[in-house]
């Protein structure tokens, strides 16, 4: 499956007002990419073969598959169907697969050497395990071959306001999941916060050492705009953002990703890499 570059509204935010950008095809351009390059008079231009031009102004490059971390967090899901989802992300160069602690050694296994991440969720999708067990869950997986751990925060603790648990919770998990060689993403459940205490979740875990912040499991209900706006405006440069939630198709993928957000999590990645191949072809 041959990989399409995607150009979304910070991409293009970034490069100067009147360039010309060289991109290779296929190529998606987002609707806020579209609009923004209109106004700062920014050409977007379909490579030729070898040629470039010399005042190019060419952004990073990545794909839309590689913004996608593929998701199977299904109670009954079965090494088969684990085995199937490793052989999509193969395929389709995911940034990363994402299963239960107990898929970790199988699925580094079949990973191995591929450059697809493997991603394990620690204390899912309750996040109200004890941090010393978070903190082992963790060291476990990422003993058995885990580059990136998905965390959830303790909610309850959210809920009452107290944000130094919350910090100790992800620091402890941190310390068991060291930077640089393991990403941590620590999943908030944003549709159960009100905005006021989003806010605070995505600073507070943050500032105890998240990668990533992830706006939710998915199980209390979809990512919305306002939450990846939210979480954009206070995190700013010092972290980067997942979505993740009810991401059905390409017209909310793209959406998510003008708004910031710098993966997609979805159980639906191989289908949005179909739409999206065809959207671009």
């Amino acid at each position: 499956m041959h990989p399409v570059t995607v150009l979304c509204e910070p991409t293009v935010a970034a490069l100067p007002r009147g360039s010309v950008c060289e991109v290779d095809r296929p190529c998606l351009m987002t609707p806020g990419a579209r609009r923004l390059a209109l106004e700062l008079g920014i050409q977007i231009v379909m490579r030729s073969g070898d040629l470039v031009a010399p005042d190019s102004a060419a952004p990073s490059q990545d794909t839309f598959a590689g913004r996608l971390d593929s998701t199977l967090l299904a109670a009954l899901a079965t090494p088969d169907q684990i085995e199937q989802l490793a052989r999509e992300a193969i395929d389709c160069r995911f940034a990363a697969v994402c299963v239960n602690p107990v898929f970790v050694p199988l699925v580094s296994k079949l990973l191995a050497g591929t450059g697809v991440a493997v991603a394990c969720v620690v204390g899912f999708p309750l996040g109200a395990s004890a941090s010393s067990i978070k903190a082992l869950e963790a060291r476990l997986a990422v003993d058995q071959g885990a580059t990136e751990i998905d965390m959830v925060m303790p909610l309850g603790l959210a809920k009452a306001a107290d944000w130094r648990a919350v910090a100790r919770d992800v620091a402890e998990v941190r310390a068991a999941a060291p930077r640089p060689n393991v990403v941590l993403k620590v999943i908030v459940e944003a549709p159960v916060l009100t905005p006021e205490e989003l806010d605070r979740a995505a600073i507070t875990v943050v500032e105890a050492g998240a990668d990533f912040v992830k706006t939710g499991t998915g199980t209390s209900g979809a990512v919305q705009p306002e939450h990846v706006i939210r979480v954009a405006r206070v995190v700013g440069q010092r972290a980067r953002i997942k979505a993740a939630g009810g991401i059905r198709n390409l017209e909310t993928a793209m959406a998510l990703l003008d708004l910031g957000a710098h993966r997609l999590g979805t159980s639906n990645a191989a289908a949005l890499v179909r739409e999206a191949n065809r959207a671009a072809s």
